[in-house]
């Protein structure tokens, strides 16, 4: 009598498992990639969005290949680790060819699909914000780096150790950039020191400021509002005290406040770095060295750091 013996077809209990497995994983990566939207301040430039959109792209297929990782990891732990006296080797399996392309392509098409997204978000970012760099000296009438399409502008941003000043086509200085809402602007980036950068979160932007250089920036606000300017590049003892807002208000608001702000004499701008230098000269001036503050910018409207910011 002969006997059949069984044919191995596939595994419908272990299937069953990793689709449903597959599918929670799925499920929490998009919980993750929603949820992260509001881990940002609000979206207040034409850019913010496309930002956010690739971040939360990432979180997600993070958040997938984490948790699968980990739920693969925990699963092994709790219902196929070895007895509790066991200390026998582990069974010599070989290479599986398949699951090596697989484990190879998998990746290497995610990667590619990430890069290309990234690309072409940041052509959108380009033709939202285009930027070019000239020579101190150079006349920006005569080159390309002034951006046509812009209502607004230019306006210059200057950056010291630690304080900034803004310097609009009227001739009107302020401590705190106000701009339009929904006009684009354009930005003179100016360095009077070392490096610096323009970073508002809010925005979505950031753009190192260099010495030597004149950085010539567009951005379009869409969002009224009061949000921190932050210098992101280290620059000094104290580069983290160089802040400032930027209010993004309404065109008619924009043009009253230039036109009550050309009436206002010069008078010492912010310059919060300040206090913290006296105050070390005041306990002996020990420590790391350190060079001082440069002096009050000269502005017709100094702001008010004590009013709350939205973000």
């Amino acid at each position: 009598m002969t006997t059949t013996a069984p044919k191995n077809g596939p595994n419908i209990g272990a299937i069953l498992i990793i689709s449903i497995a597959v599918a929670i994983n799925l499920v929490i990566a998009k919980l993750m990639a929603t949820w992260s939207y509001s881990w940002f301040p609000p979206q207040a430039s034409s850019a913010a969005a496309y930002v956010d959109d690739l971040f939360a792209l990432e979180t997600g297929i993070g958040s997938f290949i984490f948790f699968g990782c980990t739920g693969v990891m925990g699963w092994v732990l709790l219902f196929n680790r070895a007895g509790k006296y066991d200390e026998s080797d582990g069974a010599p399996i070989e290479g599986n060819t398949k699951l090596e392309i697989i484990w190879t392509i998998i990746p290497l098409v995610t990667v590619f699909a990430i890069a290309a997204y990234t690309m072409n978000v940041n052509m959108k970012l380009q033709t939202l914000g285009p930027k070019h760099k000239y020579a101190i000296g150079s006349d920006p009438t005569t080159l390309v780096s002034v951006d046509p399409s812009a209502d607004i502008g230019p306006i210059d941003v200057i950056a010291r150790q630690w304080s900034w000043e803004f310097v609009y086509p009227s001739g009107v200085r302020s401590s705190e950039l106000h701009l339009p809402i929904d006009q684009r602007v354009n930005l003179r980036l100016i360095s009077e020191d070392v490096l610096h950068s323009f970073y508002v979160p809010a925005f979505r932007l950031k753009q190192d400021i260099i010495p030597g250089s004149i950085i010539s920036y567009s951005l379009t606000p869409t969002k009224e509002g009061r949000f921190r300017l932050r210098d992101a590049m280290f620059s000094g003892a104290y580069f983290s005290q160089n802040q400032t807002d930027v209010i993004v208000e309404s065109e008619q608001t924009y043009d009253g406040w230039l036109k009550a702000t050309a009436k206002q004499p010069l008078r010492p701008g912010l310059d919060p770095g300040r206090p913290l230098y006296d105050r070390r000269l005041s306990r002996g001036d020990k420590g790391w060295a350190t060079v001082p503050p440069a002096p009050a910018p000269m502005v017709n409207d100094p702001g008010d750091p004590s009013l709350p910011h939205d973000a």
